[in-house]
C-alpha cells in the first residue's frame, strides 16, 4: 500500500480543553476513511489540522511528497459576487473543465452557472463547494458532512461517484448508509484516543461492542484488585522500602484505571404517558404553490407543492416525509403549523395537540449564558408520567452533556453541540407532537442513536423530514414521497420498504407491458400459455442471440455512465448519451424478461 498520509502523536488543545493526544494513525492510496466521534471531541478540528488550516501542540504530519489535497468545510465562504462558475475553478476554468463542472453540478442540481454566489442559499453554496473539492481531483479528498444539504438521489449519486475508481477519502459523516456503501477504513476518536477499524460501519459496530466489553471487564477488575491495593495502603506504615514504593507506583496506575469513567446509559428514556386526543389533525384537500420568478423577464415558474391533498393523521403516528429538494416538504411542515398558508382548502388541528418543532434553521442563542440556563428557561423539569420527573440537568446528561459541559457557556459549543442543545430546548417544551426537519443535520452518531431509541418510544406523534435513510429505517413507520408537482405518494413502510416496493413496481410494470405484447404473438402462432413445450430451434437461437445482445447493451450502459462521469465528453455527446441511456435500459429489461421468459422452458 502506497502510504498518503501518517499522523505521529498528534496532540491538540484548546486551554484546559484536550481533544485529543498522542494520536497516531496512516491512510494509503485507495482507501476510504471515514472518521466517527461524537460532537466537540475534535473531528472537524482534526480535518481542518490535516488540511493546514490549524495549527496542532505537539506531533507530525507527513503527506506524500508533491500530494494534492482537497478540503470540503462543513461551512464554506465563498466571495458573494463571484458566480457559480468561477467558484468552482478559481476564476481559471479551461473548455473541458467547464464540461465537467456543467456535469457534476447538474447532478448536484445547481445549472445557472452565471448565478452569483450571494443569491445562493446555504446549502446550494455547500453544493458548489463539494462540486469544487471533486473537480479539482486532488490525490487525497477530505470531506467534513459531505451529505448534508443533499437531497437522497443527490446522495446515492455521490456514494457511486465516490466508489467509484481508486480514489482515496478521509471523511466525517452522520449517514451511516454512506458510511457502510463507501468506506473501506473506519476511525473512532474516543476518550483522546484513535482506534481503527479495518472495514465497512457494520463491522465497525461489531468491534467496537467488542472493544467496549473489554474495557469494562478491565475496569471492573481493576476495581477489585483496586479495593484490596487500597486497603495495603492504608495499612502501610510511611517509610516503605522499595518493593513497597514499587507497589505504591502501581497502585496509582490502577487506580487510574479503576476510576476510568465508561460513557453509558443504563436505561432508555420513556415517558409513561402523554395526552393527546384522538383528534390529530386533516389535511382537506389542501393546495399551495409558488410563482418563482425567472431572468430575462420571461413570466415566473409555477412550482406546484400540494394540489387537492388530503390526509387524516392518526394517533400516535410516526411518519416520515422524503422526497427530492425543492419538492415542498418543509412547506408542508410549516402549513401544517401555520406559518405558511394554504392557498385552497383547510388544515384542521386537535385542539389537545402541543406541537415541538425542531427547524433547519435552528436556534439563535444567547452566547453568554450557560448551557443549563437555556434549558431551565424553558422548564426546571419535565413530567414523564406516573409521578416521574426528568430534571433539566438529566436531561442534558441523557443526551451526552457532562456535568461539566453543563456549565460552560453557549459560545464554547461545536456546530454539532449547538444543534444538540437545540433539540434539548424542544424536548424540554414537553410536546406530544413532535415535527423534526432535518434533525440529523450534524448530530453525531451516538447522539442519532439516542434520538433514535426516544423517538422510538415516544407516546406522542411524530413527524421527521430527513434525508438520512438509517434513522428513517430506525424511526418512522408510514411514508410521505413528495414527488414533485403536487404528486404525493402515501406509503404504510419505512424507506427501505418503500425502495424495495418501488422497484418491485417498476419490474412489474416492464413484465405486464411485456406480458400483454406475448400475448398478441402468441394468439397469431397457435400456441397456449399454460402449454408446456420443449423450445424449438428457433427459439434456442434467439436465446443464443439474447445472451449476446445482453452482454453488448450491458456494456454501452457501461461506458455511456462512466462518459457521463468522465468530464471528456461533449455538450452535443451527453444531450445524446441522456437520450440513449434511458431507451437502453429498457431494451435490456425487455431482453432479459424474454431471456427468462426463453429459460423456463429449458
Amino acid at each position: 500500500m502506497n502510504p498518503y498520509l501518517d499522523v505521529q502523536h498528534l496532540t491538540k488543545s484548546f486551554g484546559a480543553l484536550t481533544l485529543f493526544r498522542d494520536i497516531s494513525f496512516s491512510i494509503g492510496e485507495g482507501q476510504r476513511v471515514g472518521l466517527i466521534a461524537k460532537n466537540g471531541t475534535g473531528k472537524s478540528t482534526l480535518l481542518s489540522i490535516l488540511a493546514g488550516h490549524e495549527g496542532y501542540d505537539s506531533g507530525a504530519i507527513v503527506f506524500r511528497r508533491d500530494l494534492k489535497v482537497g478540503m470540503l468545510e462543513q461551512s464554506p465562504v465563498f466571495d458573494p459576487e463571484e458566480t457559480v462558475l468561477d467558484a468552482c475553478f478559481n476564476h481559471h476554468g479551461d473548455d473541458d473543465k467547464v464540461l465537467k463542472a456543467k456535469q457534476v453540478l447538474t447532478q448536484l442540481k445547481i445549472r445557472n452557472l452565471e448565478q452569483r454566489m450571494g443569491q445562493l442559499s446555504g446549502g446550494q453554496q455547500k453544493r458548489v463547494a463539494l462540486a469544487n473539492v471533486l473537480l479539482t481531483e486532488p490525490d487525497l479528498l477530505i470531506l467534513d458532512e459531505p451529505t448534508n444539504h443533499l437531497d437522497l438521489e443527490m446522495i446515492e449519486w455521490l456514494e457511486g461517484y465516490l466508489a467509484r475508481g481508486n480514489r482515496t477519502l478521509l471523511m466525517v459523516t452522520h449517514d451511516r448508509f454512506f458510511l457502510d456503501r463507501v468506506c473501506s477504513v473506519i476511525l473512532e476518536l474516543d476518550d483522546q484516543t484513535i482506534y481503527t477499524y479495518r472495514g465497512n460501519y457494520a463491522y465497525y459496530l461489531e468491534k467496537r461492542q467488542e472493544r467496549l466489553d473489554n474495557r469494562r471487564a478491565e475496569v471492573a477488575r481493576a476495581n477489585n484488585l483496586y479495593r484490596t491495593e487500597l486497603e495495603w495502603m492504608r495499612r502501610m506504615p510511611q517509610a516503605r522500602g522499595h518493593k513497597a514504593r514499587y507497589r505504591e507506583e502501581a497502585f496509582y496506575e490502577l487506580e487510574r484505571v479503576a476510576k476510568q469513567r465508561l460513557e453509558e446509559r443504563q436505561l432508555r428514556l420513556k415517558a409513561s404517558k402523554v395526552y393527546i386526543g384522538s383528534k390529530i389533525f386533516e389535511c382537506q384537500y389542501i393546495s399551495k404553490s409558488f410563482a418563482i420568478p425567472t431572468a430575462d423577464g420571461q413570466p415566473p415558474q409555477t412550482v406546484t407543492i400540494l394540489r387537492d391533498f388530503y390526509y387524516n393523521f392518526s394517533r400516535f403516528e410516526k411518519m416520515g416525509i422524503v422526497g427530492n429538494n425543492g419538492t415542498g416538504k418543509s412547506t408542508f411542515i410549516k402549513m401544517l403549523l401555520g406559518q405558511v398558508p394554504v392557498d385552497d382548502g383547510h388544515i384542521v388541528v386537535g385542539d389537545t395537540v402541543r406541537f415541538g418543532y425542531f427547524s433547519q434553521e435552528g436556534l439563535q442563542f444567547d452566547e453568554q449564558q450557560k448551557v443549563i440556563d437555556v434549558i431551565t428557561a424553558i422548564a426546571d423539569y419535565v413530567d414523564m408520567g406516573g409521578g416521574h420527573k426528568m430534571s433539566a440537568s438529566q436531561l442534558l446528561q441523557y443526551f451526552l452533556f457532562t456535568p461539566e459541559q453543563q456549565y460552560n457557556y453557549v459560545y464554547k459549543l461545536s456546530g454539532g453541540e449547538r444543534r444538540k442543545l437545540y433539540l434539548c430546548t424542544v424536548l424540554m417544551q414537553n410536546p406530544n407532537f413532535l415535527v423534526l426537519d432535518e434533525p440529523t443535520n450534524d448530530l453525531d452518531i451516538v447522539t442519532l442513536q439516542i434520538l433514535e431509541e426516544y423517538l422510538q418510544d415516544f407516546p406522542g406523534c411524530v413527524i421527521v423530514v430527513s434525508h438520512d435513510r438509517y434513522f428513517m429505517d430506525k424511526v418512522v413507520d408510514h411514508l410521505l414521497v413528495f414527488k414533485g408537482q403536487g404528486e404525493v405518494k402515501d406509503f404504510p413502510g419505512n424507506y427501505t420498504q418503500y425502495r424495495e416496493w418501488a422497484a418491485l413496481e417498476e419490474q412489474k410494470t416492464v413484465k405486464d407491458a411485456k406480458t400483454v405484447k406475448d400475448g398478441t404473438e402468441t394468439a397469431k402462432s397457435g400456441y397456449r400459455h399454460d402449454e408446456r413445450r420443449r423450445l424449438s430451434y428457433k427459439e434456442k437461437r434467439e436465446m443464443e442471440q439474447l445472451e449476446h445482445d445482453i452482454a453488448a447493451l450491458e456494456a454501452e450502459q457501461r461506458q455511456i455512465e462512466e462518459a457521463l462521469c468522465g468530464g471528456t465528453t461533449s455538450v452535443d455527446e451527453i444531450t445524446t448519451m441522456s437520450k440513449r441511456l434511458p431507451l437502453l435500459k429498457d431494451e435490456l429489461d425487455e431482453k432479459s424478461m424474454r431471456w427468462l421468459e426463453l429459460s423456463e422452458m429449458i
